[in-house]
């Protein structure tokens, strides 16, 4: 080998260490850049062509990339932030509705409700305890009205967040596509094109914490997004996120998959071609906050509040309702029961127990004069079958749709006035009516028999159960209060006629009475989302089954947290293997090269020598 050769060897080397250096340190100097990834060199022979000189030569430098590993990755924050997102709401949910037992927690306030009630069953000519009564019933409703206006003021807090997010959503898109940009011109350089490749894998993750999203990495380092539902969110330009909030969020403001119907803020996507697609009503959204947020807004919350809607609807019934059983009735071999209907009020309905075949039913009838409610025909969520009828058009209208609903082996029919009677089929004996209570809404605090309308809506309106227009039920535990008149005068506790005696006993029986015995079931109309868990059973029932319930979801919420937060954490560390800086290793590296940095030199030294003493002959 000449010298020519050797100081073209020890020079090619001193350069590819120079390279190894310049990268060395990049690596170190950022080793605690959050989303830095390990960048190294690779050093190989390269020949002049005649084969009579091999010379050492530095590849470009190789910034460390695993795309499965990165997809994994971006999947998996989508998941986390969508389960941090419903834990971290759901856990503050939980704050507002307290445990079973706890001081100011719904089942406690009803507690107390409940057993001052018995003290005045015990003395009703007791000031004191009716002072007491009274207390206690306006405790649970501020209960009530408290924790319905924390489920909605949540629901606020969720359309808040989806404005302020599809405001990062853009940002980050429009960053990336900048960044494809850059990536795709040739000029950048080596340092700066591994600074963008890191840069664009941190809004590739900004964005997958806020939309699930799917990356498709092109050779020239740009990326692709889409939805995990296939919608295309960057090509070569990035699409556009618009929200159009509702405004004031209440019990009302519900989502619909009529767009007109809708009472929420509208989430849309615009693509480069100026294509709008409503993501919520194309169900495109399925994981990342967004998701999350549009979940808790438009059915996690929503069925919250139905079931604070549904205590305060079975609180406000079971005390102001008048039961009459049925009359018994004969047409010829027919037997059955009829009952009048004249007080009868929308949301009130009557219930018919019969056998067919020698299968037990039960029909519950409600009134229901809103065409736009009708047909309606479902099970409730003790098994009844609960059907809707038009009684605005008289009586005999009404017994005709009730004909029409209840089908053959029973007579239904007007006999005079607004009673209803339904019979049998006699001597065929395939059916037999069993029994048929009415129930209606007391109308006044005295001469309308022992119920009493204690709990009332806005306005000191009676609470019905109307489905007309908006179903009364919908926020009914945001407006809940105390009927005036009992504010007024407690002594209407007890007194059910006018001049009764403060000694009689009877009304508050009949409260507590109703209190325990009444049953009541949640429906289609007042659960939201199909599957939603319905409660059914008396008042204590619904408030436990609601707070069991409630504290089951925020457990469950919180598992699933942590669980996706495990496996994020780990392949995070399996990415701090691949991608991160181990500096010890670095300074190993720098030990060698410096090694054969100085190798290098010593031969350009020596061929220096060699050459000023071949000069000098």
């Amino acid at each position: 080998m000449g010298l020519g050769v050797a100081l073209g060897n020890a020079l090619s080397g001193m350069g590819s260490n120079q390279k190894a250096l310049d990268i060395l340190s990049r690596n170190v100097s950022n080793a605690g850049t959050p989303g830095y990834h390990r960048q190294s060199m690779n050093v190989v022979d390269f020949s002049n062509g005649t084969g009579s000189s091999t010379y050492a030569r530095g590849s470009e430098a190789t910034r460390a990339f695993n795309a499965t590993l990165q997809s994994h990755y971006t999947r998996q924050v989508a998941d986390s932030s969508y389960a941090n997102t419903m834990s971290t709401y759901l856990d503050r949910l939980q704050g507002f509705l307290g445990k079973p037992g706890d001081t100011g927690s719904l089942d406690t306030q009803f507690s107390s409700f409940e057993n001052s009630l018995q003290a005045l069953s015990t003395s009703p000519d007791d000031f004191s305890v009716r002072s007491q009564v009274m207390s206690n019933a306006q405790g649970i409703a501020e209960t009530l009205n408290r924790l319905s206006g924390a489920v909605q003021g949540l629901r606020g807090e969720t359309e808040g967040q989806i404005a302020s997010r599809v405001s990062d959503l853009n940002n980050m898109l429009g960053s990336l596509e900048t960044i494809n940009g850059q990536l795709g011109d040739v000029q950048v350089s080596e340092t700066g094109r591994s600074a963008l490749l890191d840069q664009r894998d941190r809004v590739v993750s900004g964005i997958a914490e806020v939309l699930d999203v799917q990356a498709s990495y092109r050779p020239d380092g740009s990326v692709a997004l889409m939805t995990r539902a296939g919608v295309s969110l960057i090509d070569v330009k990035a699409s556009t996120f618009k929200f159009e909030p509702a405004g004031s969020i209440t019990a009302a403001s519900q989502f619909s998959l009529n767009s007109a119907e809708s009472k929420v803020g509208k989430l849309t996507l615009v693509t480069p071609s100026g294509m709008s697609l409503d993501l919520v009503q194309q169900g495109v959204l399925r994981s990342g906050e967004l998701a999350g947020l549009v979940k808790l807004r438009d059915d996690t919350l929503v069925a919250a509040q139905n079931q604070l809607d549904q205590i305060a609807a079975g609180l406000s019934q079971a005390l102001s309702t008048v039961q009459t059983a049925g009359t018994p009735a004969t047409v010829g071999a027919a037997t059955g029961f009829e009952v009048n209907l004249a007080t009868m009020q929308a949301g009130n309905d009557f219930v018919v127990n019969y056998t067919q075949g020698g299968t037990a039913k039960s029909v519950r009838v409600v009134r229901v004069d809103d065409a736009t409610k009708l047909p309606m025909d479902y099970a409730d969520a003790n098994g009844t079958r609960v059907v809707g009828v038009n009684f605005s058009g008289g009586p005999a209208a009404a017994a005709a749709a009730i004909q029409t609903a209840l089908g053959a082996g029973l007579t239904v029919s007007n006999p005079a006035g607004s009673t209803i009677r339904i019979v049998d089929d006699g001597a065929a004996g395939t059916t037999d009516v069993k029994s048929m209570t009415a129930r209606t809404t007391v109308t006044g605090t005295q001469g309308s028999g022992l119920a009493l309308s204690l709990f009332v809506d806005g306005n000191n309106q009676a609470f019905t159960n109307s489905l007309d227009g908006t179903p009364q039920m919908v926020g009914f535990a945001g407006r809940i209060q105390l009927n005036s008149a009992l504010l007024a005068d407690n002594k209407l506790l007890v007194q059910s006629s006018a001049g009764g005696t403060l000694g009689d006993a009877s009304r508050p029986n009949l409260l507590l009475q109703q209190l325990g015995s009444m049953k009541f079931a949640g429906s289609q109309t007042a659960d939201g989302q199909p599957g939603t868990f319905r409660l059914n059973g008396n008042v204590t029932q619904l408030i436990s089954q609601s707070l069991n319930y409630q504290g089951s979801v925020v457990a469950n919420s919180l598992n699933a947290a942590d669980t996706q937060q495990l496996t994020l954490d780990a392949i995070s560390l399996q990415m701090d293997d691949e991608y991160g800086v181990d500096v010890d290793e670095e300074m190993s590296r720098l030990m060698e090269l410096q090694n054969a940095y100085a190798a290098n030199a010593r031969v350009i030294s020596i061929v220096q020598e060699l050459l000023d003493a071949l000069m000098s002959i």
